[in-house]
């Protein structure tokens, strides 16, 4: 457990405070670019901050305090213009760069008065359909690319959901891994009306620091030798990822109570459909209620959501017992608390990359990679249990709008075309 003034570090996120500072030093995603094909401005809250994200006429990404400079309007109700963002109140303009570059009628009237004043503003690139932004000091580091965000032939979609409860208790559900067999396994079994079997049950974890986070390993009963979740294990991601092979889970933080969660799923068309190339990766949004207002678990996120809020808005972690399986749980906070007080002191955080030849492909674990590159026939996916139910529905968050499943259907190659 820890003490009320520990766990504060862990969860505050806002500007000013230890842990608010520290994610600020990452890129951090924050949705999908796809998101503003429709309406090119988001009302969006990060950190604690109120901003507004918009891709403006000639294409480039903003990230700009949500109040306009000039008498505070909301510029969630703006307009993009070629170059900005533009007020409706008094129609002054910003660029991405939180640079005032029109004041309409101050121009016309005081067009020699110097120096403009600027607005707050962050970086955004866009990467494999998220776009991702950097809040904190410059010079920023460069923007990982996660090796999957390059490979090709494959299907790609972005998730995102809002969740109420603060992001670290999200991220420590990535260094957990009997969970699995509870929640996704052994708790599925009793939602779908069944007592048995449970699933098999596990013998051994090890858990391992590596430079871009935290590898978990596991044995379970029934297990081969050489099976490559012991060998190669899953990847809790720095600062607040997951990645399963061939998709990732971030938790942003949006302040101290509320969480974005983004995700990112690649699923690989059968060989013999290549090449493919994806005109547009969807970006949707997974609800977590039902229509009577309860938790959705029909689905494996959707149950992740159900562990996090359920242990409160902010988890107190000063009344719970940790045990054997929690491990890497403690682990993961060791790590935290040794880099604020390494970063305090004028240390590069852990996992921030600096070489642009190092960033263009970072390359993680990864179970899947062969199936996830090289591919495979269609009828090699009944040899692949997780490949063949991704075939039958979408397992991971709830509510996949039908348009984006017809989609998939036809890159895979199956239903009707």
């Amino acid at each position: 457990m820890l003490s009320a003034e520990r766990n504060k570090i862990l969860t505050q996120v806002g500007p000013g405070t230890p842990m608010g500072d520290y994610l600020r030093r990452y890129w951090m995603p924050i949705g999908g670019a796809s998101e503003l094909d429709a309406n090119p401005i988001k009302p969006i809250r990060l950190m604690g901050e109120d901003l507004v994200l918009y891709k403006d006429l000639g294409g480039r990404y903003g990230l700009v305090d949500r109040h306009c400079p000039h008498r505070r309007a909301d510029l969630s109700y703006g307009m993009v213009e070629e170059t900005g963002i533009r007020c409706n109140y008094h129609g002054w303009l910003m660029d991405e760069a939180g640079s005032v570059i029109e004041q309409p009628y101050d121009d016309i009237v005081n067009p020699g008065r110097g120096k403009r004043c600027t607005t707050k503003a962050y970086p955004v690139k866009e990467c494999a359909g998220l776009l991702f932004a950097y809040m904190g000091p410059q010079p920023a580091p460069e923007l990982p690319i996660w090796e999957p965000f390059t490979w090709e032939n494959g299907f790609r979609e972005v998730v995102i959901s809002d969740i109420p409860c603060n992001w670290f208790q999200c991220q420590e559900n990535s260094c957990d891994p009997v969970h699995f067999e509870w929640m996704h396994e052994n708790w599925n079994t009793r939602l779908n009306g069944e007592t048995a079997p449970y699933s098999a049950k596990h013998l051994k974890l090890v858990f391992e620091e590596f430079d871009y986070g935290f590898v978990y390993k596991r044995v379970r009963e029934g297990q081969r030798d050489g099976d490559p979740v012991w060998t190669i294990g899953r990847v809790t991601l720095w600062p607040n990822g997951f990645y399963l092979g061939n998709h990732f889970e971030w938790r942003v933080p949006i302040d101290d109570e509320n969480t974005l969660s983004v995700c990112w799923f690649f699923m690989r068309v059968p060989k013999g459909r290549e090449p493919y190339v994806q005109d547009k990766i969807p970006t949707w949004v997974s609800p977590i209620k039902d229509e009577n207002g309860r938790w959705i678990s029909s689905h494996v996120i959707n149950q992740d959501i159900i562990a996090w809020v359920g242990q409160g808005v902010i988890a107190d972690r000063t009344k719970e017992t940790l045990g054997a399986s929690d491990l890497g749980i403690a682990m993961m906070r060791k790590r935290f608390f040794d880099e604020l007080d390494a970063v305090a002191k004028g240390a590069e955080p852990k996992a921030t990359v600096r070489n642009p030849n190092v960033a263009k492909s970072i390359e993680l674990p990864n179970i899947t990679k062969k199936t996830s590159t090289e591919g495979i026939t269609l009828k090699e996916h009944e040899n692949y249990p997780l490949l063949k139910v991704r075939l039958k529905g979408f397992r991971h968050c709830a509510g996949q709008p039908p348009e984006v499943w017809r989609a998939f259907e036809k890159a895979m190659g199956i239903g009707s075309e």
